[in-house]
């Protein structure tokens, strides 16, 4: 069995991948950890999750969480997530990161941390938005030039990056596949007398609002003709079994920075 410890485990997504975990034939939950002063610090973590009774207490103490784990699966936020990887490095653990919204320095530390420990960093864990990665490669190969991409993305009102991390990855696949660079290229808003659109740029919109779980499509805009490639997420649980697989997958990886297209074989 691997062993798997949680951050986060009293929230929204950590009870779902806590209930992954158990789940899973091969995993078993054996740390919760949550930021000190949580009410739930001291509780079960099953009994919090809403998986039943797991004999595993919610502690404010990483390290203590991480004491007979193998890896641990962490979806906070950047600055929280570097301090955890620093620990993880530390105590020889891997890692499963889904926090988005790093910095090109944040993704550099990450890096760092990576050569010590292996580690899966992904955006979005879910296998259908991998699979949407993968196609959009083959779909801006196959358009070329001719036609305007933009990107559009919908969140839940409680999102605090944007774009979402994922979306800006869809950015990323398609400016790679036409030879160009993202972060020259991506617009992120137009008001006013902005001109004529121009050929290269990849626009990037963000709608926030009520519980949106994640939405995300892909406009290939020719002349008479489009072409959309939407992934709709309906639940969080997608997102936990595949931090799960994740995490499973880490068990006989040497040091290295993956991501979950090497986890699906994608690559």
């Amino acid at each position: 069995m691997i062993k798997i410890a949680v951050t986060g485990a009293a929230g929204r997504m950590g009870g779902r991948i806590i209930t992954a975990v158990q789940e899973a034939d091969q995993l078993e939950l054996a740390g919760a950890a949550e930021r000190s002063g949580h009410d739930m610090v001291g509780q079960d973590a099953g009994l919090v999750a809403g998986c039943g009774q797991l004999g595993v207490a919610i502690t404010d103490d990483l390290e203590k969480a991480l004491a007979e784990a193998d890896v641990l699966i962490d979806f906070t936020f950047p600055d929280v997530t570097l301090k955890n990887l620093e620990v993880c490095a530390r105590l020889g653990k891997k890692m499963v990161i889904g926090s988005t919204g790093f910095t090109p320095e944040q993704r550099k530390q990450v890096e760092q941390h990576a050569a010590k420990i292996p580690v899966v960093l992904a955006p979005n864990m879910s296998v259908g938005v991998n699979a949407c990665f993968k196609l959009l490669k083959e779909a801006a190969s196959i358009l070329g030039d001719g036609f305007d991409v933009e990107i559009v993305e919908l969140h839940h009102n409680k999102k605090k990056d944007a774009p979402s991390g994922t979306a800006v990855r869809m950015g990323e696949v398609v400016a790679e596949s036409l030879g160009r660079d993202y972060n020259e290229c991506a617009v992120f808003h137009r008001e006013g007398m902005t001109g004529e659109r121009t050929h290269d740029e990849i626009g990037m919109q963000t709608v926030r609002g009520g519980d949106i779980v994640g939405e995300h499509t892909v406009y290939f805009i020719g002349m008479g003709e489009r072409i959309e490639i939407t992934h709709r997420a309906m639940s969080r649980d997608m997102f936990a079994r595949g931090s799960a697989r994740a995490a499973q997958w880490l068990d006989d990886k040497s040091p290295g920075l993956y991501d979950m297209q090497d986890v699906l074989g994608l690559k």
